[in-house]
């Protein structure tokens, strides 16, 4: 998963269908196949999808579907010319793609972007080089002989070509940082740079692949039988993907062994990997800013992006979910699995990962035993009946919502504020501001409101004013149905760097011409009261990761009308014009660097009267003394439907016009 899409992204396939062939499809586990197809906004494709084959029919098999069903889906795919064998010929792309299978080795991504793909027995280097040139942090190693690591240290952190035995402990790069924590419990632990404070087996795409699942729990099963324990100072926490993985985990005996390690069941689906971790331990949070340390999170999710696990946590790594069983039992990021051991067992001895991972007939065999049709048909077969607590929710009668006035989690949009019977004519924007100067690889975890949320935030001030415990908080997320909560965490994000505010971190900004710092949405409102438009610059890739429907909703409620960014990524871009936001690019090797751009000029977009399809726009851009840097951009609406959308206002405008004309 993790190499597929570390070559795609490389390989730049933003906007492309992806469709994968070839003989070693029938290598891969239908469930191993779902997980690369979920992939799709991290590497950047319109989706990515596998033909149906004979695999197809044998998940089909296992999940409790009909033999009807089956043989209607395999007549239908092989009458249509899409069913796969390994005879069948590739189709023809307009490009092809090759990776050698055998290539493939254990890997791990971060520490803040799913593609930056990080070989397995690589990472305690790359950590290192990540504290230099990601953290900026230049760390003091003691110099004592460590199985070569002192070489690569000393050459910049270069690889070395040597090997070298398995060490009896590990070699701590960064125990010259270490500091003792007591836990609220009495215990004390030790924490420097690296530590692994949260270990997550979450999301619902990985948690529902048997095959990894089942080898997180053989791994657990060996390590407690060795008498490995996890450090007190890491959360723990199992999110399977369905109930099917609980119910599956009991009969196969391993349940005992992940909760023994303190992987409990905590829910089902999203969790850490969408923020939703929960706070770690006060006392580690205490220590982890006041001693400024870069610690670290291991979870089995799609998605690593800065600010969005946790905000404690600088550091985080996708791995699959035994390996973060193996990450909490080492307790740190800083160690090299194939010669440093997990840890030591209960008869003093070293163990290495090696010894205890389970092997590919281990786990075939649990799941040939554990994992039955009947499984799947028990637990889908009562899905709309078999949640009492949920059925017995009273619901309101009618055809309207009752909007709740006083309600903090749902309250009425105003989306369709000044909405006007007719689509007004297209305008240049004119007289705006800059609410945002932004780098590149702005993802849509660093604009759209994730996780939980602080009290000194706008949202936080929000919700006491309206009478809400900072413990009764709970996430973005959950209060996703209130747009004034969810406006005031839009471009939040605790690592969002605004270069007009140089030196900050978090979601401040500057007003013009005022020169005021304030938070990004104090800064809105106050344009809004201004009556001044806002646009946001930006550089490559702006809006990467998943669709984050607020990214969208939450800019143009803050007042942005225009993004002029390097490149976009395909799913936000639509989301922008789906809310009346329009994208815009610069063309060729423009930037705003480039234009000399400070953000602090007053925009006019001209050429809007009469837009077309990727039309050519011109910006001018005012400076302070009164001087103009004009450029050209191209309008990023790519087709006659969502130039439709856009003169609408955005879809919900369009669709609601349409309705009305109708009737």
């Amino acid at each position: 998963m993790l190499t597929v899409t570390e070559m795609l992204r490389r390989e730049g396939v933003v906007g492309r269908f992806i469709e994968f062939c070839g003989p070693g499809l029938s290598k891969l586990s239908l469930a191993d196949r779902a997980t690369i197809a979920n992939m799709a906004p991290e590497y950047g494709a319109t989706c990515g999808f596998f033909p149906v084959d004979e695999e197809t029919l044998r998940y089909l098999r296992m999940t409790g579907r009909s033999e009807e069903l089956i043989a209607l889906v395999e007549s239908y795919c092989k009458e249509q010319g899409l069913f796969r064998t390994d005879e069948t010929p590739d189709p023809v792309f307009n490009k092809l793609l090759e990776l050698d299978l055998s290539t493939v080795e254990p890997s791990v991504a971060g520490p803040r972007r799913p593609q930056d793909r990080v070989p397995l027995y690589d990472l305690k280097r790359s950590f290192w080089n990540a504290m230099r040139t990601v953290f900026n942090r230049e760390v003091r190693v003691e110099e004592t002989p460590g199985h070569g690591y002192i070489r690569w240290l000393s050459e910049s952190g270069h690889p070395i070509e040597e090997e070298w035995a398995p060490s009896t402990s590990r070699h701590n790069l960064y125990k010259g940082y270490q500091i003792n924590v007591q836990l609220e419990d009495g215990r004390e632990v030790q924490l420097t740079h690296g530590s692994v404070v949260i270990a997550a087996i979450t999301s619902c795409t990985n948690t529902s692949n048997p095959s990894v699942m089942i080898a997180a729990g053989l791994l657990a099963k060996k390590a407690v039988e060795r008498g490995l324990t996890v450090p007190p100072y890491v959360k723990t926490s199992l999110a399977p993907g369905s109930r099917v993985v609980t119910e599956y985990y009991k009969q196969a005996g391993l349940m005992s062994s992940l909760e023994a390690l303190g992987f409990n069941v905590v829910g089902y689906g999203c969790t850490t990997c969408i923020g939703n971790s929960g706070p770690v331990a006060d006392p580690i949070a205490l220590a982890v800013k006041e001693h400024n340390l870069v610690v670290s999170a291991v979870l089995s999710g799609n998605r690593n992006f800065e600010g969005r696990i946790n905000p404690v946590v600088r550091a985080n790594y996708l791995a699959s979910p035994p390996m973060v069983v193996a990450f909490a039992i080492a307790g740190t990021v800083d160690v090299d699995l194939k010669h440093e051991p997990l840890g030591i067992d209960k008869d003093g001895k070293p163990v290495y990962l090696a010894e205890i991972w389970p092997s590919a007939e281990e786990i075939q065999e649990v799941i040939n035993n554990a994992i039955t049709p009947e499984l799947f048909k028990k637990q889908y077969g009562n899905v709309y009946t078999g949640n009492e607590q949920w059925n017995n929710i009273p619901v309101a009668e009618g055809d309207l919502y009752a909007w709740d006035p006083s309600s903090t989690y749902i309250q009425n949009p105003p989306y369709f504020v000044g909405m006007t019977r007719e689509a007004p004519e297209l305008r240049p924007i004119t007289g705006a501001r800059v609410l945002a100067l932004l780098g590149d690889s702005i993802t849509t975890d660093h604009i759209s409101p994730a996780g939980s949320i602080p009290k000194d935030s706008p949202a936080g001030r929000y919700l006491i004013e309206h009478g809400v415990d900072p413990k009764d908080f709970n996430s973005y997320g959950a209060r996703r149905g209130n747009h004034e909560v969810m406006m005031r965490g839009t471009f939040a994000n605790i690592r969002l760097r605004n270069l007009l505010a140089p030196g900050t971190e978090g979601g401040v900004t500057i007003h013009l011409p005022s020169g005021e710092q304030m938070w990004i949405y104090d800064a809105a409102m106050r344009y809004a009261q201004e009556q001044v438009p806002l646009i946001v610059l930006a550089g490559k890739e702006y809006g990467t990761g998943s669709s984050r429907d607020w990214a969208a909703k939450g800019s143009f409620l803050l007042g942005v009308r225009a993004v002029i960014a390097q490149s976009f990524e395909r799913i936000h871009r639509s989301n922008l014009i789906g809310m009346g936001v329009l994208p815009l690019e610069f063309m060729g090797d423009d930037s705003w660097e480039e234009l000399g751009l400070t953000g602090r000029e007053v925009y006019t977009i001209e050429g809007m009267e009469h837009l077309a399809p990727r039309q050519m726009l011109t910006v001018r851009a005012r400076q302070e003394d009164g001087d103009e840097i004009v450029f050209n951009v191209r309008a990023r609406i790519d087709s006659r439907g969502e130039l439709e959308y856009y003169r609408h206002g955005g879809i919900l405008q369009y669709v609601l016009r349409q309705l009305a004309d109708r009737r």
